[in-house]
Formats: structure tokens, C-alpha cells, sequence
């Protein structure tokens, strides 16, 4: 059977329960597993005999079985299994005389008691591993790990005296041909024979291959209830068997070699042996060469010979199973490279090949009457571009400017230096006959929708059509509703004579009404602004799909509704996409295809969410990449508290507060992470299904968008459940993760809240992602009016929403957030001018982890200051990827702040390699882990 890093689990492992735990951690296939990584290796443990032993010090041994009794424990219920065990030939290679200790095992399962005795029948040699204590004047070791050696064999193979000395160097070789060890068996009474029909199975065939075993550096996984790191760990070993592995990576740069260890061949229970695939049946040198054809390298030869790198599957054999430390971090750096050398080629492909596009240039003179009177000739013929004589007799029409000018002289305030410079780069760049690819970052409130509808207003008055894709129905008919307002009537009307009501801040909307409330009257005959949305009625959605699929020149406003086969745009010359995070690249890619001549539209992606401007550089470097700095005048800064839930007086004067901003005309968020306190999907553990670093299954949801991580998709209902980011999961030193409090859910909150008495008389409402569009809407426009001044909601508010009178927000569980989200959350109040505060509520130990990231925080209003410490707390495998768009990352081991020289030098090898092999032809592996790399992670950031 011939086995790749895409064969999948459940062919090879004959265990189906392991088969499930181990997709429960988003391990499918031979290539996840070998890709899930440690996240520690133990250190060597030293060889001591037991005279030698310090209780509390790991140690290992080599002894044989004296005597072995099982007591109940009647006071406890259980029993206790006490074994005997004499290392008299084992101390004597050390130099040192024989002693006596006991091993002793607990258990309430008379069936684990009774395996445990079959293993360790008086005569047994056993190789010991574990820490010793002592007990009652007699040193014992106490659930030690236990490997049996088979009779009669303890005695091939080199001398124990040669290891001992071999593995005190650390070199791992042997040395010597007499075994004082050999005549052991002679000592005791003969193992007895195993019960009728009971297959006595020993874990190593030598004492030499078991001391090996225990002493080696071992990797510890991130493990869950359902399996343990050892048990990830064999079954691993047992793939890179199957693929042709004999032995383990040696320093010499060989797959194998004398000193090295063999891998022990898997059994049938666990793995589906083969015909012909017997452990006797293949050579170490043959079996590296077939894990070398099983594991194709993906680096260049000459890539890979330059950083004096490993082979890929040498690698992945050294980290699985290390002869070292030192040989464990060798392996990671080889794959962390790779990783940055995937991704960069990965970049630098997407931009050639957006280079090689054709786009719609959207001249900056063309003015609207000239496009509206092309209209029908673009309609006619869309690769045709306004002539010459157009554009001359546009540009002698007296007091006429262009369309982008007179809007931004009409605002009713002038535009900070950034944005004046990024409209012009936009405009620029919409001038050229290639596609544009943008992303404009800005802080919440920096004017980003601005600059977006000036650069729409560009090509609209070139003649084609714009359209503005927003994650959840509410931002979009925010943004309709101030679109329409800021277009009306600006066709016709001289530069600044449209009427001002536009507030300084047009990131979100004018107050949260619903975008059907908006009149005709509003929106300028001359500038068509359409709103598309999933929630639509019938007739408005054929209504706003009709107008689209015409062609006429105009700006659409649309949620996910514009990436549906229903939308077509066949003069579509712009794209803009609010809050880019929450939309996966084949949805983006999927509005290329809505012009009808081939044409690629411009695309300008923007994010409110802080990236460090190393980070950006780093992994969008297919964009051109602008910054919104400035924040807009009159915007006082939040003051951010974090209160401990169990402190009561302080919750207490908190919500006195509140209460009194409640009073004075103000509105108050309460932000929970859950919709409802039964939810199952957030039971146990963490109460979320995600982790730093590793490719598990996540699921959060912020509005109707849900974001699933790399480990499977999760379904809309479990989406839509919890809005936390929780990249922060604990561990403890077994990879296993360790349980916390149940999220805090909408409901429970609300409910709370409700009874205490410093809110008799204030009317609540409630948002959560499960709610119907409609009513989201109302909600939102009963909030914003002052009919229910106190919002309960999951982080459906995380993006966009605007209400002006909002001063106060509690965050509960804010321990569990990522910091980026936080100040996402965060910026939604103060954005009318008054004061405001941000309450973190938090569980967080004192002096752990948690509470070390709320004070960042804490002290911080600047973006890309939180962003920074949210990278090197979370690591680069939770802010890289793919959760956008469901796929499976494969950036585990690169970290974007200290592997920036890495990066760096990266991309410059494959700058090189594609200027001498653009289509990657002679680099076969490489190209395919490029196309893997592009649809998995998609080179964007999610929105933590």
C-alpha cells in the first residue's frame, strides 16, 4: 500500500475511537498528523542506578521483577500493586553494587490491576523510568514507566556498560560486546508462562532498545480527554513506520546510521500492517530512502543546501523522534523556514499574476455628465472606454470638477493629511489598466469609508459600477443609509452646496435605523446607490439584483448576498471589502467573475483590525499597503478598568455608574461571549474548541459571520453560539488542556441584570448572531433612540455599529479574548465625543498569563502597540490563517515579530527563484505546496 501525506487516518489506523479523537484535534490525514507538531520536548533522562537515585530527579534503569504482590485497599476501595525489582547487573556496569526498590501502582479498575500483573511476573526484565520518593525507609517509585523486554534477548547487542557510558555524553552511541546484563535471567526463577490464551506482548526486543526508548527526549503534544500525547505520539511513530522509516534521524544528516534508535514497529491493533510491510522485510537504508519518496522535499536543492537545512522528511523524523534536543530545534527551524519560503513565493506569484491582469481604468477627469452619457455605449460594448473628444468636452464644462473632488469639498469637515494621501494613491492606482490591490488599516473611527467612497465615486464617474461588500446586513444598511446621505444630490450641485448633516465620523452610520426607512428622495437620480442584503425581501432583492445585472454605472452596498451566482455586476470596475477578515478568498475571488469581458475589478480591502506594521509588510506583500493614523478631532480617549468578577463592591459601584450614565441620556453595551448558558458546544474544558497553535477545530461567530478555523467547519447553529476569540487556551505540562468556568451567556447576563436594583425601571434588549436580520435592526434602532439604553449581546457588535450615545461597555470574560478583539470591542462606544469607559470583566488568576494581557490593554489605546503584544502572546499560528474561510492552515511554526530576518531572507531566495523560473516548472513540490498554500491560508488576517 503506498502511503502519502494525503492518505487518510482511517484507512491506516484500526482503532476508530483514536481515529475520532484524533479528528477531534483536526487530524485527517497522514499530512496533519505529521504536521501537528510538539509543543515541548522532555529532556534526556539520565541513567542512574538505584543506589545512585535522588528522590525527586527523573532517572531510568534496567532491573528485573523480584516479587510482585496485589493488596485491596479496603478503606479506599481499589488496590495497590507493589513490585519488587533488583538492578544487581545493571548497578555493576555502573560501577556501583545492587539495590532493591519498589514500584507501585493505584487503581480502582481491577482490569487495569490485573494487566499491570501479567506485565511484571516475578523474573521480567523491565527497563524503569520515573521519579524516585521514598516510603517507609524504602525507595519507591510510584506509577513509574514500565517497558518490558522479552526473555532469552537481553543479552544481544552491545553491553550495557557501553550505553551507560554512551548515554551519560548525550552521543546516544554504543560501545562494548560483554553484557554483564546476560546472566540477569539466571538470578531469579523463569518468567512465568502467560494465562491460556492471553498473547504476552514485551515492549522492546533488547534491554539496549528500551533504555534507548525511555531516555531519549520525548515530544509532548497538545492532547484533549479523548487521547493522550503518548497515544499521538505512537501513532505517529507508527505512520512515519509505515512510510518507511527504520530508525531515527542521526546528526550526521542520515535517515539512518549506527548509534541510531530503531522505530519499533506498530502493531495490528493500532495500525493496519500490510502484507509485506513486516518489520523484517525492509533495511534501515532501504526504509529511507522510501520515506524520502513518501515525504518529498519541498525547498529547492539549492535553496536547501545554501541555509544547510534538513531534508522535509528527515525533519519531520527529527521532531517526531528526536535523538536530541539539539536535533529537535535543527528539525523546527528546517520547517519554519519552509513554511516562510512557501508563503513568500506564495505572495510573490499573487502579484505577478494580478500584474498580468487587465483591469478598468477609472480616469480622475472623467466627469458624471460624460459618464452618464457613455452609459449606453459602455452598455453596448464594455471593453469600450469614454473617447478623447468625451473627455475634452467634460473638462470645458465651466464650474464642473470631477465627482471625486466635489465630494470631498462638500464634507463638512476637511480630510486629515492620511487620508488626503491615500486618495490620492487610490486614485492613482484606479488610473492604471491593472487591477489595483489595496488594503487600507485604520483605527475604528480613522475615516476609512471616506476614502473607500471617494475611490467608488472615481469609478462611478468613469462610467462603471462600485460595490461595497460589508460582513452583517446592519453595517451594510449603515452604510447605504450614509452613502445615500453623502451622494444626494451631488451630481448637480456646486462643491459644497450639499447639505451638511454628515458627522465627522462616517466609519459607521448616521444612528442605526433600518436602511428601509431611507426615502427615494435621498438618493440623487444621478448617483444610484442599491442596498442588496440576504434579508431582503423578494421584490426589493429581484429589485437590487436587476439593477446590478444592468449595467449602469452606480454604487451597491451588499452583504455576503454579492459573492451568490444571482449577482451580476458586467461594468464592475471596483470592489471594496469593509472589514476584509470575515470574507475567505474564494468569496472575493468569486466577484471577478462578475464582468462579463474579462476584466478583473479593482480591489481595495480594508480592516479596522491592528496589525504591527512588520506584520503587514510580512504577509500582505501582494497588497500595496496604506495607513489611516489620525484620528478625527473631538474623540476623548475610553478609560479601560479591569475588575475582578469576585470583587463585589467594585462590580457593584460599576454598575451605579452605568446606571448614572444611563440617566444622563447615554447607552451601555454588555458584551458575553455565548448566546445560551446550555450551549453544548462550549461545554467542558475551555468552554471553546480552539488552541494556540495547532490546526484543532475553532468556531466563533461575530454577527452572521462565522469564522472556523483549520481542524473542520463548524455548523451554523454551533457558529452562531459563541462570538469569543479564545486563542489563549491553557495547558498544562502534559499538553492537556486544562478546564476553566463556563463562558458567561446573553441570556444568564441579561437576566441578571435585570433584578438588580440598580437598574429597576431601564428596559434591556438583547442581540445575538441567531437573531433574524429584522430584528437585529430593531433592536439596533431602539437601542440607538433610547428605548432599551442597555444592549446584551455576543460580539455581533464587534464591527461597524455606530450609536454615538453609547459611553459605556462591560466586557464579561474578558480573560478569554484576544487583545485585538478587545479594542475592537472596545472602540464601540466614545464615538460621539462624550466621555466613555470600557469595563473588563475578568476571572483571570492573579500573576497569570490572562491577567498580563488585560493589563496591555489596560494601559494601551494604540492599535498596533495591542497588536504587537497580541502576536507575541498568541504566536503566529492563531493570527496567520485561514479562519475566514474554513480551510486548514498550514502555517503552524512561523512567528511573524522574531522570525522577521527569516521571512525577510525568504523572500528574497524566491524573489530570485521566480525571476529565473516564473511558472515554478522545474520546482514541481514547491509549486503545488504554493497552490496549497494560496487556497488554505489565503495570506489574510482573521480579525483577531
Amino acid at each position: 500500500m503506498s502511503i502519502t501525506m494525503d492518505t487518510t487516518l482511517a484507512s491506516l489506523v484500526t482503532n476508530k475511537r483514536r481515529v475520532s479523537a484524533l479528528k477531534s484535534l483536526g487530524i485527517v490525514t497522514v499530512g496533519d498528523a505529521l504536521t501537528y507538531y510538539p509543543f515541548r520536548v522532555t529532556e534526556p533522562v539520565p541513567l542512574r542506578a538505584i543506589r545512585e537515585a535522588a528522590p525527586g530527579q527523573q532517572m531510568a534503569f534496567a532491573a528485573v521483577i523480584r516479587d510482585m504482590r496485589v493488596v485491596p485497599m479496603n478503606a479506599r476501595r481499589g488496590y495497590r500493586l507493589e513490585a519488587t525489582v533488583d538492578d544487581a547487573d545493571f548497578a555493576r556496569s555502573r560501577r556501583v553494587p545492587g539495590s532493591t526498590a519498589r514500584l507501585t501502582f493505584f487503581s480502582y479498575r481491577k482490569s487495569y490491576v490485573d494487566w499491570v500483573s501479567m506485565r511484571l511476573r516475578a523474573g521480567t526484565s523491565v527497563v524503569v523510568s520515573g521519579m524516585p520518593s521514598e516510603y517507609m525507609g524504602q525507595l519507591q517509585f510510584t506509577h513509574p514507566e514500565i517497558l518490558t523486554v522479552a526473555p532469552g534477548s537481553a543479552g544481544t547487542g552491545a553491553g550495557l556498560e557501553g550505553y551507560a557510558r554512551g548515554a551519560a555524553s548525550g552521543n546516544g552511541a554504543f560501545a562494548g560486546s560483554a553484557d554483564p546484563y546476560a546472566s540477569a535471567q539466571s538470578a531469579y526463577p523463569p518468567a512465568a508462562a502467560a494465562p491460556s490464551g492471553a498473547a504476552l506482548k514485551y515492549d522492546a526486543d533488547t534491554v539496549q532498545e528500551a533504555l534507548t526508548r525511555v531516555c531519549r527526549p520525548r515530544p509532548v503534544y497538545h492532547a484533549s480527554s479523548r487521547i493522550s500525547s503518548e497515544h499521538i505520539h505512537e501513532t505517529i511513530l507508527g505512520l512515519l513506520w509505515m512510510m518507511g522509516a527504520r530508525t531515527s534521524s542521526t546528526p550526521d544528516g542520515k535517515l539512518a546510521g549506527a548509534g541510531s534508535a530503531d522505530i519499533v514497529a506498530p502493531t495490528t491493533d493500532t495500525i493496519a500492517v500490510q502484507n509485506g510491510e513486516e518489520k523484517s522485510g525492509t533495511t534501515a537504508e532501504s526504509g529511507a530512502e522510501a520515506l524520502s519518496q513518501s515525504i518529498p522535499d519541498v525547498l529547492p536543492e539549492s535553496v536547501r543546501k545554501a541555509k544547510n537545512l534538513m531534508h522535509r522528511a528527515e525533519a519531520f523524523l527529527a521532531i517526531h523522534d528526536p535523538a536530541s534536543t539539539d536535533r529537535f530545534k535543527e528539525a523546527i527551524e528546517t520547517l519554519r523556514y519552509e513554511e516562510a519560503f512557501v508563503s513568500q513565493t506564495s505572495l510573490l506569484k499573487a502579484r505577478q499574476h494580478a500584474h498580468k491582469s487587465s483591469a478598468h481604468p477609472c480616469p480622475l477627469n472623467e466627469a458624471l455628465e460624460t459618464a452618464r452619457a457613455s452609459v449606453g455605449e459602455v452598455a453596448a460594448e464594455p471593453s469600450a472606454q469614454p473617447g478623447a473628444s468625451e473627455r475634452g468636452a467634460a473638462t470645458n464644462l465651466p464650474d464642473l470638477p470631477n465627482l471625486r473632488d466635489r465630494f470631498i469639498a462638500s464634507l463638512p469637515f476637511t480630510l486629515t493629511a492620511g487620508q488626503s494621501q491615500v486618495v490620492d494613491d487610490i486614485a492613482a492606482d484606479l488610473e492604471r489598466d491593472w487591477p489595483m490591490q489595496r488594503l487600507l488599516q485604520g483605527e475604528v473611527g480613522s475615516g476609512k469609508t471616506v476614502v473607500a467612497l471617494a475611490a467608488m465615486l472615481q469609478a462611478f464617474g468613469a462610467g462603471y459600477q462600485a460595490v461595497l461588500v460589508a460582513p452583517t446586513q446592519v453595517l451594510a444598511e449603515q452604510h447605504y443609509e450614509t452613502i445615500s446621505k453623502m451622494v444626494s444630490g451631488l451630481a448637480l450641485a456646486q462643491p459644497g452646496a450639499r447639505e451638511t448633516d454628515a458627522a465627522a465620523d462616517v466609519e459607521g452610520a448616521m444612528g442605526a435605523s433600518s436602511a428601509s426607512t431611507v426615502s427615494s428622495s435621498k438618493v440623487s437620480a444621478e448617483i444610484p446607490v442599491t442596498l442588496l442584503t440576504g434579508g431582503m425581501k423578494l421584490a426589493a432583492r429581484r429589485k437590487a439584483l436587476a439593477a446590478a445585472a444592468s449595467g449602469e454605472p452606480g454604487i451597491i452596498v451588499a452583504t455576503h448576498a454579492a459573492f451568490s451566482k444571482t449577482f451580476q455586476a458586467p461594468h464592475l470596475a471596483l470592489v471594496v471589502i469593509d472589514e476584509q477578515h470575515r470574507f475567505g478568498v474564494e468569496q472575493r475571488e468569486s466577484l471577478n467573475a462578475k464582468t462579463d469581458d474579462g476584466t478583473t475589478p479593482h480591489l481595495l480591502v480594508m480592516t479596522a483590525t491592528p496589525i504591527p506594521r512588520t506584520a503587514a509588510m510580512t504577509w500582505f506583500g501582494d497588497l500595496d499597503i496604506s495607513w489611516l493614523t489620525e484620528l478625527p478631532g473631538g474623540r476623548k480617549p475610553i478609560r479601560t478598568v479591569v475588575v475582578n468578577e469576585a470583587d463585589a463592591a467594585t462590580m457593584g459601584r460599576m454598575f451605579a455608574h452605568i446606571r448614572a450614565r444611563v440617566d444622563a441620556g447615554e447607552r451601555a453595551y454588555i458584551v458575553c461571549p455565548r448566546i445560551d448558558a446550555d450551549d453544548e458546544e462550549n461545554e467542558g474544558g475551555s468552554g471553546v474548541s480552539s488552541a494556540a497553535g495547532s490546526a484543532r477545530g475553532r468556531a466563533a461567530a461575530s454577527g452572521s459571520s462565522a469564522r472556523t478555523a483549520a481542524g473542520g467547519r463548524a455548523t451554523r447553529a454551533a457558529a452562531d453560539a459563541i462570538g469569543i476569540d479564545d486563542p489563549y487556551e491553557t495547558f498544562d505540562e502534559n499538553g492537556e488542556t486544562v478546564a476553566r468556568p463556563p463562558l458567561h451567556a446573553v441570556a444568564e447576563i441579561a437576566d441578571r441584570l435585570q433584578k438588580l436594583p440598580q437598574f429597576q425601571g431601564i428596559r434591556f434588549a438583547t442581540l445575538t448572531g441567531r437573531d433574524k436580520d429584522d430584528v437585529k435592526t430593531q433592536v439596533m434602532a431602539d437601542f440607538a433612540g433610547g428605548e432599551t439604553p442597555i444592549l446584551v449581546s455576543t460580539t455581533v457588535i464587534e464591527v461597524g455599529v455606530d450609536v454615538k450615545q453609547a459611553s459605556c461597555i462591560v466586557i464579561f470574560d474578558a480573560d478569554r479574548y484576544g487583545l485585538s478583539q478587545l479594542h475592537q470591542l472596545r472602540g464601540r462606544v466614545g464615538r460621539g465625543g462624550t466621555n466613555s469607559w470600557a469595563f473588563l470583566i475578568s476571572r483571570a488568576e492573579p500573576g497569570s498569563p490572562a491577567e498580563q494581557r488585560l493589563e496591555v490593554i489596560h494601559h494601551s489605546l494604540d492599535g498596533a502597540e495591542i497588536a504587537q503584544a497580541d502576536l507575541e502572546f498568541r504566536g503566529a499560528g492563531d493570527v496567520l490563517g485561514d479562519a475566514q474561510s474554513g480551510g486548514k492552515s498550514s502555517l503552524k511554526l512561523l512567528r511573524v515579530v522574531k522570525d522577521a530576518d527569516m521571512i525577510a531572507d525568504a523572500r528574497t531566495r524566491a524573489e530570485q527563484l521566480l525571476a529565473a523560473d516564473p511558472e515554478l516548472a522545474g520546482e514541481v513540490q514547491l509549486a503545488g505546496a504554493v497552490l496549497d498554500f494560496t487556497r488554505g491560508n489565503e495570506t489574510f488576517l482573521t480579525s483577531s
